[in-house]
């Protein structure tokens, strides 16, 4: 099996669009929620544990592979979509107002965007290629691939042969775990999720 994993809450008080920008970690709720990932995947015989090369996917990471006293891989690769480093830095609040229309359109119509290097297309094709490679790769047990929302929902859709139109229905939240067993489609067997959210810790 193969369980394409979202990274935990991050600690972002300015609430800024962080894409690939160094310096963004888990927050103490982030960490809970990797945390109960970990027990939860610690029954599985999980054999290889990759990751995004962003610091927020490696500390989740992390306490996976320590579960299974495995090291964590880095595959740049599986980083964030392209598309969020052209808002990086900006808040969340003022992004219509900096940048008017762009992020209405990614919230309806995400696989048509003229402004973004990379389409989603593009970052479908990107995971996909990867959790299809370590499927193969590692045949006597499970791989967890730790990475980040948008990249996991596309790759998601992809591999499962579902229409890319759906991009924005059901993402995964904070380190939630979406299992698959690959086949011709890949078929998803479950999505888990935390019970630790921001507001239990309110």
């Amino acid at each position: 099996m193969v369980h394409l994993t979202r990274h935990g809450e991050v600690e972002n008080p300015k609430h800024l669009v962080y894409a690939d920008l160094p310096g963004f970690r888990l927050s103490a709720v982030g960490r809970l929620q990797a945390k109960e990932a970990a027990r939860y995947l610690a029954a599985r015989p999980v054999v290889a544990v990759w990751s995004s090369p962003l610091e927020r996917a490696i500390e989740t990471a992390q306490f996976i592979a320590a579960r299974h006293q495995l090291p964590v891989r880095v595959d740049e690769q599986l980083t964030e979509w392209h598309l969020s480093s052209r808002w990086s830095g900006i808040q969340w609040e003022d992004l219509p107002n900096r940048l008017p229309g762009e992020l209405e359109a990614y919230l309806e119509r995400p696989w048509d965007l003229d402004f973004t290097s990379e389409t989603l297309e593009d970052l479908a094709e990107r995971i996909a290629d990867v959790a299809a490679l370590l499927s193969e790769r590692y045949l006597d047990g499970d791989v967890v691939i730790v990475g980040h929302q948008d990249p996991i929902q596309a790759a998601r859709l992809r591999l499962t042969g579902a229409d890319h139109r759906r991009q924005q229905d059901g993402k995964p939240g904070h380190a939630a775990v979406v299992s698959f067993r690959p086949e011709t489609p890949w078929r998803e067997l479950s999505v888990w999720e935390p019970k630790t959210t921001s507001a239990d810790t309110a």
